[in-house]
């Protein structure tokens, strides 16, 4: 099984999180962010994985220090878990319609960072979510995972409904890419290294 844990303590927050990619959807999130609990809930849901997450954060200072330090948390676990990267899929492309909204995650486990995001359009909170925090959790998992992440909104106008987009399909993206390939053999790179 690849699993990782990471525990993370800075002067701003205290994090405790454990990661399976093997897993089966089950999650036990308490970030102190109830919409963003809500997001991971369904990333995991969705990308079968089995994620348990506890954050002790500076909430009244806001919400930024607890959302950017749990993406890199994950990205750190996410990355470990892999290991080698032998035999993984690599690659995914998930378009995710949520209600009137639609999202495209395009994923490469390349050892890269990089994250390009164009979500525009949305609303500066849900309930009392800094909407501007999504791109800080996305760029915190992509440099701390060393992927390459691309989220395009094609369209949507309820926020709600356009940031579930994004989170669903990058559950499923995470879990299509960490895939392994029996036809794979060794890393997927002409490199011979990820």
């Amino acid at each position: 099984m690849r699993k990782e844990n990471i525990s993370r303590k800075t002067s701003e927050t205290e994090i405790d999180l454990d990661l399976s990619i093997d897993g089966t959807g089950e999650s036990s999130i308490q970030t102190g962010v109830g919409f963003f609990d809500h997001m991971l809930i369904l990333m995991t849901k969705h990308g079968l994985f089995d994620l348990q997450v506890s954050c002790k954060g500076d909430l009244e200072v806001d919400q930024h220090h607890s959302v950017e330090d749990i993406g890199i948390a994950l990205g750190q676990a996410f990355r470990s878990a892999l290991g080698t990267k032998a035999g993984i899929t690599r690659y995914a492309s998930v378009t995710s319609p949520m209600d009137e909204a639609l999202s495209t995650i395009n994923l490469d486990i390349s050892g890269r960072p990089y994250l390009v995001y164009h979500v525009e359009g949305l609303k500066d909170k849900v309930g009392n979510f800094d909407t501007e925090l999504v791109e800080e959790f996305f760029q915190a998992f992509a440099s701390n995972a060393q992927v390459t992440l691309h989220i395009n909104l094609a369209y949507g106008k309820n926020t709600h409904h356009i940031i579930e987009s994004i989170f669903k399909g990058f559950g499923r993206a995470l879990d299509e890419a960490s895939r392994i390939n029996e036809r794979i053999e060794g890393v997927p790179s002409t490199k011979g290294v990820l």
